[in-house]
Parts: C-alpha cells; sequence; structure tokens
C-alpha cells in the first residue's frame, strides 16, 4: 500500500494553495493534477477494502481522507470545491476565486445570476437559496421548488458548473453518508470578489497556475480546464511565454509550454507544487464529454 503523501487537512489545504486549480479524482482527460494522486501517490484509484466475499468493510486510508477532504476544504473555506473546472469536481485555491470567477463575466453580487443565461428550473433553485440565505441540500432546495430528483439534480449540476452555486461542506443529518450542501458561489466567496480581475488577466493567472500543476500543457489541455475557446487558450499561453512565464516546445508536432525552468539556487513561485503524471492526454480540448469521476 502506497504512504499517504498528505496526512492532515492543514496538509491538503496547503497543497490546493500550491497548485491552485486541481481536480478531486484523477481523470486522464486533463492535465490537471489530482488530489487523489497527492494523498495516495499514485493513479489508479483504490476506494475500497473488502473482505473474502467481495462485501465493503471501509474506504482505504488514502479514500477516507479524500472523502471527508472534499468536504472539510469548503466548509472551512480552506479551497472551494465544486464543479467549476474541467467538467468534473474539482478544487480552487481561495487566492485564484477571482479569477475563476472571473469568466463568467458577472459582477460578483448574490443576485448577479439573473444576468446569467439559466434554464426555469436552475433560476428557481438559485432564487430558493437566496431567499433562503444560507447553504442547503440538494434535497432540501428541490422541496423548496417542488422538483422533482433527476431533474432538480441536473439543474444543480448545471449551477454548479455555471458558478451560481458552489459546495460548503456536508450536512451530517440528512443521511448516513451526509448530504452536500450548497451555496450561492458570490454569496459564499463574497470576499474573495471584491475585485475581479479582468478575463484576460485572469486567464493568465489560471494558466500559470495550470503550468506548474502540470507537466506539459498544450492549448487543447488548457482549454478543457477551463472551459474557453482553443483559440483563447492559445493567446493566453503565447502572452505567458512572451512575458518569460511559460516555455514552449515542439512535441510531435503539437506546441507544448511548460513553467520555466527554476535556476540553481532560485526560489519557484509555487514551490513544492506537485506534478501531474506526463501520461495525461494532449488531445483533452476535443473531447466534448469527459467521464465524470466518483
Amino acid at each position: 500500500m502506497a504512504t499517504l503523501r498528505l496526512r492532515t487537512l492543514e496538509d491538503a489545504a496547503a497543497w490546493v494553495e500550491r497548485v491552485g486549480v486541481a481536480l478531486i479524482y484523477p481523470n486522464a482527460d486533463y492535465v490537471l493534477p489530482s488530489l487523489w494522486e497527492a494523498v495516495a501517490g499514485k493513479v489508479e484509484l483504490e476506494w475500497a477494502i473488502r473482505d473474502d466475499e467481495g462485501k465493503f468493510r471501509s474506504f482505504t486510508p488514502e479514500m477516507e481522507r479524500v472523502w471527508a477532504w472534499k468536504d472539510e476544504l469548503p466548509a472551512r473555506k480552506r479551497a472551494c470545491v465544486g464543479l467549476h473546472v474541467a467538467r468534473t469536481s474539482s478544487a480552487v485555491s481561495p487566492a485564484l476565486v477571482s479569477a475563476v470567477y472571473a469568466l463568467t463575466e458577472r459582477r460578483g453580487a448574490p443576485d448577479d445570476f439573473r444576468d446569467a443565461d439559466l434554464d426555469g428550473l436552475a433560476r428557481e433553485l438559485a432564487e430558493a437559496a437566496l431567499e433562503l440565505g444560507r447553504p442547503a441540500t440538494r434535497r432540501e432546495l428541490r422541496l423548496l421548488v417542488g422538483a422533482d430528483k433527476r431533474l432538480g439534480d441536473r439543474a444543480v449540476n448545471s449551477l454548479q458548473r455555471a458558478l451560481v452555486f458552489t459546495n460548503a461542506g456536508l450536512d451530517a443529518g440528512e443521511s448516513g453518508w451526509g448530504a452536500v450542501l450548497h451555496d450561492l458561489f458570490a454569496r459564499r466567496w463574497r470576499a474573495r470578489l471584491r475585485r475581479i480581475p479582468r478575463r484576460e488577466e485572469a486567464l493568465r493567472a489560471l494558466a500559470g497556475a495550470v503550468l506548474v500543476g502540470a507537466r506539459d500543457v498544450s492549448a487543447a489541455d488548457f482549454a478543457a480546464a477551463m472551459r474557453i475557446r482553443r483559440r483563447e487558450a492559445t493567446a493566453t499561453l503565447e502572452a505567458l511565454e512572451a512575458r518569460g512565464n511559460a516555455e514552449a516546445r515542439d512535441d510531435d508536432g503539437v506546441v507544448v509550454w511548460n513553467a520555466p525552468r527554476v535556476s540553481p539556487g532560485r526560489a519557484s513561485a509555487r514551490p513544492g507544487a506537485a506534478r501531474a503524471p506526463s501520461a495525461r492526454s494532449r488531445a483533452a480540448g476535443s473531447r466534448s464529454c469527459p467521464r465524470r469521476s466518483p
């Protein structure tokens, strides 16, 4: 069994702060590092310990930590967790919350979802959350608007991807496994949204983080991670290169960028940041529907 690399919540929070943007569980469609890999030191998921008959007994030590921290980090505002980058569960450092939110081009007020392109049920759920004034579970939100589970869950997921909702911890009393609490993104992270950078500035900050967390990053990789057009991703990476904050090279006909090499005796901008495995696909940008994490 692999040695646990992150042992405490503080370790996990510090790791998210170093890498800036990460997945919760590994996904080969994206170059982003994952909390699982930072804990377990490997890509392969081993989540259960089973008895001789194959019956679930407990989480593995690695999964026990990741499973708890994915809820504890947002509960304590040590990381912003939700379906906010890529198309799966992710963690963003508090320092980059405003950069991620800048991509919505909204003003950062709790009711700014009214300016977003939302369908009817999603808008109802957002209005219900605003009126409620506190985090709520999916079930509570569904009951408030009278939605069934399938359509309600789909709408909550769309609100997460639109950065209208974000995770706010766990309601342990709703079921044996607990239920994720959702809050309005701009309400929960209001202090971090007092200054929202321009889109170009935000993308440069996010690209810099991705370059540190990954080994080789193509425009397709960055576009897939941030859910932006490849042309905009290319322009952002080229802008970093022009500023000396990225190095480009040709890899079998594909241009990839890296964080600048650190000369001996010179400290890195994000010391100790984890590197993602080099086997991740640079074709991520061409995949319209990456697989979901557990």
